[in-house]
């Protein structure tokens, strides 16, 4: 019974979570729903008897939205864990329980997690995170093509890649390991500015977000070509040193070229990158 999150998740590991969650409760009656904070107690008589309609993410934050005009809104950030078990079987933790949905079979259960709110549409649209979000990574309306209009907005011209890709206003589940990818999928450096691109970089840029997201989004967080990652494990290596071109590769050699991989902190963050394929001067 192992949890659907574990660490610092990224929107591909989000959305793989509310897959599961919402397998084990869409269209399900929720026959009963719990909270460990006495503000939201009061709402629990209000969804049990109640259908899951759909789990939905919000770049890092997950909506379970119920039959009627309610929806839970959560967000685990490193320390929320989410389960999903047979109902009455719960997992052995020391965590807490903090919000819980049980049908007839299944059980979604979410612990430690300190961000849970009950939230009618109104107020989903004005809530203090998910109204500054930009268009989620994962969603299917966002493209290549809007992507493109975005990064072609005069208000990001200024800000430097590095910055850009971990803000959630404009583009909602990027994170660390994801910006290291995209930018080296894009062959671009994390120092440069956005309005310093060509608008050939743009597009490969915006076509990188969309692929390196989505493919880990498929398989479980590796953003490492296909090949690559079949070579590697036949020579034997964990999925550790298989999983990424260039994030935690710090001082070994790029898998394209053989330079050794850059580590920097920017904004107080680790990011990686190979001096070869994304030079800062073009």
């Amino acid at each position: 019974m192992l949890p659907i999150l574990f660490g610092m998740p990224e929107g591909p590991e989000i959305r793989r979570a509310a897959d599961r969650i919402e397998r084990a409760v869409r269209g399900e009656v929720a026959d009963q729903v719990t909270f460990a904070f006495p503000h939201l107690q009061p709402f629990e008589a209000r969804l049990r008897g109640r259908v899951v309609e759909a789990v939905e993410t919000r770049g890092k934050a997950i909506l379970v939205r119920f039959e009627g005009d309610l929806s839970v809104y959560a967000h685990s950030q490193l320390y929320g864990r989410w389960y999903v078990v047979r109902r009455g079987k719960f997992p052995q933790t020391n965590r807490s329980l903090r919000f819980a949905i049980h049908n007839q079979e299944k059980s979604a259960l979410l612990y430690s997690a300190s961000e849970i709110d009950v939230l009618t549409p109104a107020e989903v649209e004005r809530h203090p995170f998910l109204s500054k979000l930009g268009p989620d990574v994962l969603s299917s309306g966002l493209d290549a093509s809007a992507l493109y209009a975005r990064l072609s907005d005069p208000r990001f011209a200024r800000r430097a890649l590095h910055a850009l890709l971990l803000d959630q206003a404009f583009v909602a589940g990027l994170g660390n390991y994801l910006r290291s990818e995209v930018l080296f999928d894009a062959g671009l450096h994390p120092s440069v500015r956005l309005g310093e691109l060509s608008d050939d970089d743009l597009r490969m840029l915006a076509r990188s977000i969309l692929r390196v997201t989505r493919q880990a989004y498929r398989t479980g967080g590796v953003t490492n070509s296909a090949s690559r990652v079949k070579a590697l494990k036949a020579q034997g290596l964990r999925r550790a040193e298989y999983r990424h071109h260039v994030f935690t590769r710090g001082g070994r050699p790029c898998w394209s070229c053989g330079e050794a991989i850059l580590r920097q902190v920017l904004g107080g963050r680790k990011i990686f990158h190979c001096p070869e394929c994304q030079p800062l001067v073009r």
